[in-house]
């Protein structure tokens, strides 16, 4: 009954059936994570990247009521220039169906999307964790609770700096996330390499990431696998530099009194500002990375 919601692009569908390897991309990254035209040429860029690298990419969105898992070109090109997207997280996706909207999709329902068409790895740039201040405004995103529930590995660049990273990590210990470092030992933070904290384990190549998903899944330890990819060094910013960029950001936001879905889109808008668009390069660098690593990882789930 569920797929009776899902149009799933015939090229996917037929990887898929064969057993080979498909990788899920998000959509808000398209629909509220950069301007227009930057956010399709992100968006082919990194489906390309995806088939260079031996896999089929299904980038994710929801499209007049209908769960797109892969867009054709002509739905990608509407969807990047599309005004007033709906932001569709788990609980947003019944209602944007039952109206037939259309909504960019989240981390938390690109996974559970994903695991429901059958893909098990899902690349994006970074999740969203503890906001700072949570301890009063009770704000966490959604994305940690489903990667306790949802069983696909999904790849990134750590959390977004803008958020409370300790905290983060300390969740998803408590929910039995898996956080694997990708030849790292140190939790990335998005627009920086290093954060200073430690990830659970390091993994030197996709074959052992690939392997770690078949045992966790196999023992029926039900839930997703972080992979945690550091962006490339040519486009790190020093962790203590660009935290001083997120305390004004973070300030303008409180004074603007924004909340809820509107932080994280704001947030990252204004630091792309105030580094006068550097962080926007990185955050593009960083993906295209994340979807190399994850199509090898796909490339070895698919065989074993």
């Amino acid at each position: 009954m569920v797929l009776t919601y899902f149009d799933i692009l015939p090229q996917v569908k037929a990887a898929l059936d064969k057993g080979m390897p498909v990788v899920a991309l998000e959509s808000t990254i398209i629909t509220h994570g950069m301007p227009y035209p930057e956010n399709l040429a992100t968006a082919k860029s990194v489906e390309a990247e995806v088939r260079n690298s031996g896999a089929i990419p299904a980038t994710i969105a929801i499209v007049d009521g209908r769960i797109k898992v892969g867009l054709g070109e002509a739905e990608l090109d509407a969807l990047a220039q599309a005004k007033g997207v709906a932001k569709v997280s788990r609980r947003d996706i019944p209602l944007l169906i039952a109206e037939q909207k259309n909504g960019g999709t989240t981390v938390a329902s690109t996974m559970w999307i994903a695991e429901q068409a059958g893909i098990r790895v899902f690349v994006t740039g970074g999740i969203g964790g503890v906001h700072r201040g949570a301890e009063t405004t009770f704000d966490v995103s959604a994305d940690l609770m489903e990667l306790a529930q949802t069983s696909v590995a999904v790849v990134c660049a750590g959390a977004k700096a803008i958020l409370d990273l300790p905290k983060t990590l300390e969740y998803l210990e408590t929910q039995g996330v898996p956080v694997i470092g990708y030849q790292t030992d140190d939790f990335p933070a998005f627009y920086s390499r290093t954060s200073g904290l430690r990830v659970d384990m390091k993994a030197d190549n996709a074959e052992v990431v690939a392997k770690a998903m078949k045992v966790k899944w196999d023992l029926g330890l039900a839930g997703g696998l972080l992979i945690a990819n550091p962006l490339p060094v040519e486009y790190d910013f020093p962790a203590h530099e660009m935290e001083a960029i997120i305390q004004v950001a973070i300030a303008e936001s409180l004074e603007k009194k924004i909340t809820g879905k509107d932080v994280t889109p704001f947030l990252l808008r204004r630091v792309k500002e105030l580094t006068d668009g550097k962080s926007l390069a990185s955050n593009i660098a960083l993906v295209l990375n994340n979807a190399r690593i994850g199509s090898a990882i796909a490339v070895a789930f698919s065989r074993i």
